[in-house]
C-alpha cells in the first residue's frame, strides 16, 4: 500500500501536467503511446505463440483509423460523423461488455475460445478510449486552449472519486456483491458510495473549471452513467484477467501493475462521457 501511495503521488501531478501543458500534437503522441502499451498488455488475453504477432491486428486497425479519421485540431474540435461513430461504437461495447461481466462465468462460453473475439474486444476497449480523450482535449481549443484539458481532468476526477468512494463505502457498508465470480470485493453499497462521491466532485469541478452542461440535471445524469460504466469497466478487465489466469496486466507501474490495471475504469468512462457530452 505504501508503494502504491508513493507512486500515485508521483504520477498524479505528472498526468495533470501532461494534460494541461503538452501541445496537442505531443498530447496525441502521449495518448498513442499509452494505447499501444495497453494493446501490448492485452496480448496476454489472446492465445498466440508470439505476443509481438498478437499485437499486429490492433496496431493495424488503429493505424487505419488514423488514416481515415481526421485528427487535426480543427477536425477534432468540429466532432465529425466519423468521430461520433467511434464514440458510439465504444459506448455500445461497454454496455455489451458490462453485461458479459455481470453474467460471468455463464457468458464466457460465447467468447473465451475465440481468438478473433478476444482481439476485437481489445480494439473496442482501447481505440474508442484513444479517440475520446483526443476529442475532449481538442474541444474549443482555439477559443479556450485549456477548456479541453479541463474536460479531460474532469473525467479523471469523477472516476478517481468514484473509485475512492466505492472503496470506503464498500469497506464500511458493503454486503451485497455486484459480480462475485469476477471481483468478490465489489459491492452494490460501494457502487452507491462511488456514485455519490463522483456527483459531488463533478458538481465542484464543473463550477471550478467553468464547464457548462445544458442543465444541472444533465450534468448529474452524464456523471451517473459515466461512473456506473467506469465501475463495470473495471469488472470487465477483471473478467478477462480471470479467464486468462493473470493477476496484473503488467508491472510497468510500481505497486499498481500495468497500464490496463490503472486505466481500466478510464477506458470505459472516456468514450461514454464524450458521447453523452457532445450529444447533450
Amino acid at each position: 500500500m505504501k508503494q502504491r501511495i508513493i507512486t500515485a503521488l508521483i504520477l498524479a501531478p505528472l498526468v495533470i501536467l501532461g494534460i494541461f501543458k503538452l501541445p496537442l500534437d505531443a498530447f496525441i503522441a502521449a495518448i498513442a503511446v499509452i494505447t499501444v502499451i495497453g494493446f501490448w498488455e492485452w496480448t496476454q488475453f489472446v492465445e498466440h505463440k508470439s505476443r509481438v504477432t498478437a499485437l499486429v491486428p490492433a496496431i493495424a486497425i488503429s493505424g487505419l483509423s488514423l488514416l481515415v479519421i481526421p485528427f487535426d485540431a480543427t477536425s477534432l474540435n468540429a466532432v465529425l460523423p466519423a468521430h461520433y461513430f467511434v464514440l458510439a461504437l465504444g459506448g455500445a461495447w461497454w454496455v455489451a461488455s458490462s453485461l458479459l461481466a455481470i453474467t460471468y462465468p455463464r457468458s464466457s462460453a460465447s467468447w473465451q475460445d475465440s481468438n478473433i473475439l478476444r482481439h476485437l474486444f481489445g480494439v473496442l476497449t482501447l481505440l474508442p478510449f484513444f479517440w475520446s480523450v483526443l476529442l475532449l482535449r481538442a474541444e474549443s481549443i482555439d477559443a479556450s486552449p485549456y477548456h479541453g484539458a479541463k474536460l479531460v481532468l474532469f473525467v479523471c476526477l469523477i472516476v478517481w472519486a468514484a473509485d475512492s468512494g466505492a472503496y470506503f463505502a464498500g469497506k464500511s457498508l458493503g454486503k451485497r456483491k455486484m459480480a462475485p465470480s469476477v471481483s468478490p470485493n465489489k459491492t452494490i453499497e460501494g457502487l452507491i458510495g462511488g456514485i455519490i462521491a463522483a456527483i459531488f466532485v463533478a458538481w465542484v469541478a464543473a463550477k471550478g473549471f467553468g464547464i457548462e452542461f445544458s442543465s444541472a440535471g444533465a450534468m448529474i445524469a452524464i456523471t451517473f452513467v459515466t461512473v456506473v460504466i467506469s465501475v463495470l469497466g473495471d469488472l470487465v478487465e477483471s473478467m478477462f484477467k480471470r479467464v486468462s489466469g493473470i493477476k496484473d496486466s503488467g508491472n510497468i507501474i510500481p505497486g499498481h501493475g500495468g497500464i490496463l490495471d490503472r486505466v481500466d475504469s478510464l477506458t470505459a468512462a472516456f468514450p461514454v462521457f464524450a458521447l453523452l457530452y457532445f450529444i447533450f
